[in-house]
């Protein structure tokens, strides 16, 4: 009973290196390597572009901005108190609060220098609303309101200039998860057509496995032994690469100083799923792998 088990032991252990030896077969590590670090790339830069995405639709939601140009100041600032106890006693408006002239000579100085409303170049009063609701019919109320107070002012909707934007941030997350879908579609074809290869490869050595008792699915085991080990080899090394290649992108961004970049940071969320990507890859390598061998081998015996 101990030799038979002795023997199966060995056979076990010399089926298992003579289906090891594919020529080319770590290759594979290659292509996970390279498909996992341009996944890895995407999906940091769909959830960071999502985030970015939900961020702006918060800031405009509701949002506007009180422009009074006027090119008198006195007049101006007249018809910006008006304006604001205009805003601040309609019911459809949560907070109105006027920009400083400081904070607006500092935003206009790389363009009109430091002395712009001395120079008498017509510097507008600015006022942030938010309202109680982002509907179409509060912001007209709101307008309307507004107009009537002061001819001179204007009211912009920050969903009107931002719009293009967020749109394009949420195109941009779409087309970040197609990628990603491409590239598992690609991996799992490549690692079926590796596992069929190998098979073939192997073919003499697997009908001497079949004789001495072994099933298709003690085969197709010994494939996916091989693939996971160079599936995992390649996580590895993708994972490292790419994540290097976010931490640097990561760094550059933050840089910028700029708020809508600032909130493209990835949250505690975003990391868990970047870390269960790799894990994902060695599974669907393994799975794609069984079915590739099972299916080839129920044509060939």
């Amino acid at each position: 009973m101990t030799r038979t088990l002795t023997r199966g032991r060995r056979r076990g252990g010399a089926e298992s290196r003579a289906l090891d030896d594919v020529g080319g077969a770590h290759v594979m590590s290659w292509v996970i390597a390279i498909m996992l670090f341009l996944t890895l790339l995407s999906a940091a830069a769909g959830l960071a572009t999502a985030r970015a995405a939900g961020a702006l639709d918060r800031q405009m939601a509701g949002r506007l901005t009180v422009q009074i140009v006027e090119g008198e100041t006195q007049r101006r600032d007249a018809a910006a108190a008006q304006v604001l106890r205009v805003l601040r006693a309609q019911g459809d408006v949560a907070r109105a609060t006027p920009v400083p002239q400081a904070d607006l000579a500092r935003m206009l100085q790389p363009w009109l220098g430091t002395d712009a409303e001395a120079a008498g170049l017509p510097v507008p009063a600015l006022i942030d609303v938010d309202l109680t609701s982002d509907a179409a019919a509060a912001i007209a109320r709101v307008t309307v309101a507004v107009t009537r107070a002061s001819p001179a002012a204007r009211v912009d909707a920050h969903a009107t200039w931002l719009g293009p934007v967020g749109r394009l941030l949420d195109t941009a997350a779409w087309l970040a998860g197609a990628i990603i879908i491409l590239m598992l579609v690609a991996t799992g074809a490549v690692v079926m057509l590796a596992a069929r290869a190998g098979l073939e490869a192997h073919r003499g050595t697997i009908e001497v496995i079949h004789m001495l008792g072994a099933t298709d699915r003690q085969v197709a085991r010994l494939f996916q032994r091989r693939i996971a080990i160079d599936a995992g080899i390649g996580a590895v090394a993708g994972s490292v690469f790419a994540g290097a290649a976010i931490l640097l992108i990561a760094r550059e961004v933050g840089a910028l100083d700029s708020q809508l970049l600032d909130e493209m940071r990835l949250g505690v969320a975003d990391i868990g799923l970047l870390v269960a990507v790799p894990f994902g890859f060695v599974l669907l390598a393994v799975v794609a792998a069984r079915l590739a061998v099972l299916r080839q081998m129920r044509r060939m015996l």
